[in-house]
């Protein structure tokens, strides 16, 4: 979708911008960019979020905008009359029992779960995982349902709506109803092509496919993060082609000389060189390549910077003796301090696996962000990533599944000679400084909003 002259276009005039993502909104980066800048350009930025234990459900973000998190529980639902769902949810709220997702999922599981004969191997124990599975799935759709009826009781009022992903799109469409404003899906995956859904059954996959693509169908505008999954969400969701507006970070101007942050914050030897893989710790992104691959490079220090459902497993690897302090695990950071982090890497790395469509069209943020600030970067030949990597010469392409690929793109960075490696660095800076920012892309978008509230952005 171009974006179009608007109406009274010039001065930048304030509005109301609700944003719907089901994170807890504290590692999104997208998120954080979309809220922080049309902040600072004069606008009210809600963003409503999903909440977690220890996190504020309403809250001042540090750049201006507030994050309201939804509070629910599956048993809120259910279809029952408005006046019985807020009973019960004043009852909970009292008690103590809502706010906290993850508990939903469980109960759910652990109740269908004991249904099933007892048992630790074979036929029983499969009925038992696939108890929990359908306890986990039927839990997160009453959660969603019933954060679209608790998001519309605390949603201010807005003039436009961004929502994020297919399980914001429907709260994003409620509120847009509420409100009478438009609604944009943002898109940043081609969700039915991940390794999230993709081991899903076929009923359920296809309930997902035909809501994603009714709910798409029903916003105002679609947005995505790369031209190859433009043209697959295109045919897939039967809309015309989403804007492209990539996700880079803000223009940064890092120190001539790059910090040694992680050294310094670990006590690392001044020899070692930091390899870097930051991001959601979530199966087939090949972490556990970069794993078995770290041993193999020389003076090298695998530095796995992130969060997600793997975050112990590799916690117990980097513990292990055996991997001789070469594996280290750090929690992830806000988005506003990224960056620091990431320009102290010497590399780095992403050899995403290629088991996905969704991955091998990938552009992953982890990227933009080594190349804003002129790390060279170790990634996976496939056709979303190798397209950028080549125009720049960012770095080298490997395959993910060859080990020796692997250590071989590492090393071959890690021992270029100064003049080289300074070099790339001033021309990745470049790129960045010209294409691949914040303030170039979200012009796309900004203008977007304004064709859509006819109102300047």
């Amino acid at each position: 979708m171009t974006a179009q002259g608007t109406k009274g276009a010039g001065a930048v005039q304030p509005q109301r911008l609700t944003i719907v993502t089901p994170t807890t909104a504290e590692f999104h980066s997208g998120t954080y960019r979309i809220a922080s800048s049309a902040t600072a350009r004069g606008h009210e930025v809600t963003v409503i979020a999903r909440s977690a234990p220890g996190l504020a459900h309403d809250e001042r973000h540090p750049a201006g905008y507030r994050i309201l998190r939804v509070r629910t529980a599956a048993r809120e639902g259910w279809p029952m009359p408005a006046g019985v769902r807020e009973s019960l949810r004043r009852r909970a709220l009292r008690a103590g029992q809502t706010g906290d997702a993850g508990d939903v999922d469980a109960g759910v599981g652990t109740a269908l779960a004991a249904q099933a004969e007892p048992g630790r191997g074979g036929p029983a124990a499969h009925a038992r995982r696939a108890a929990r599975r359908v306890g986990h799935d039927a839990g997160r759709v009453l959660e969603i349902r019933a954060g679209f009826f608790e998001a519309a009781r605390i949603a201010p009022p807005a003039d436009l709506v961004v929502a994020y992903h297919y399980l914001g799109i429907g709260t994003g469409l409620a509120l847009g109803r509420r409100d009478g404003v438009p609604v944009i899906y943002y898109a940043g995956d081609i969700f039915l092509a991940s390794t999230a859904l993709k081991r899903l059954p076929a009923p359920i996959r296809e309930g997902i496919r035909r809501y994603e693509r009714s709910a798409a169908q029903r916003a105002d505008s679609v947005v995505t993060v790369n031209d190859g999954y433009a043209r697959e969400l295109a045919r897939r969701l039967g809309v015309p082609l989403p804007l492209v507006v990539l996700n880079c970070p803000p223009r940064t101007t890092p120190p001539e000389v790059p910090s040694r942050r992680f050294h310094e914050a670990l006590g690392l030897p001044a020899g070692s060189r930091v390899v870097l893989y930051h991001g959601g710790f979530s199966p087939e992104r090949g972490i556990e390549e970069l794993i078995e691959a770290i041993p193999l490079v020389d003076r090298a220090v695998l530095m796995l910077l992130g969060f997600g459902p793997l975050a112990s497993r590799f916690e117990a690897i980097a513990a292990d003796p055996a991997t001789g302090g070469r594996v280290i695990v750090m929690p992830a950071v806000p988005p506003a301090e990224l960056l620091d982090w990431v320009a102290s890497a010497d590399v780095a790395a992403m050899p995403i696996l290629p088991t996905t469509l969704n991955h091998r069209l990938t552009t992953p943020n982890k990227l933009w962000e080594a190349i804003s600030v002129g790390v060279p970067v170790v990634a996976s030949n496939l056709p979303g990533m190798a397209e950028i990597v080549r125009a720049i010469d960012a770095g080298r392409l490997v395959d993910p599944n060859d080990l020796g690929s692997i250590a071989a793109g590492l090393t071959e960075l890690l021992e270029e000679p100064p003049t080289v490696r300074s070099a790339r660095r001033a021309r990745l800076l470049a790129a960045a400084h010209d294409v691949y920012n914040w303030e170039t892309q979200s012009a796309r978008l900004f203008a977007e909003f304004g064709r859509l509230t006819q109102r300047a952005w």
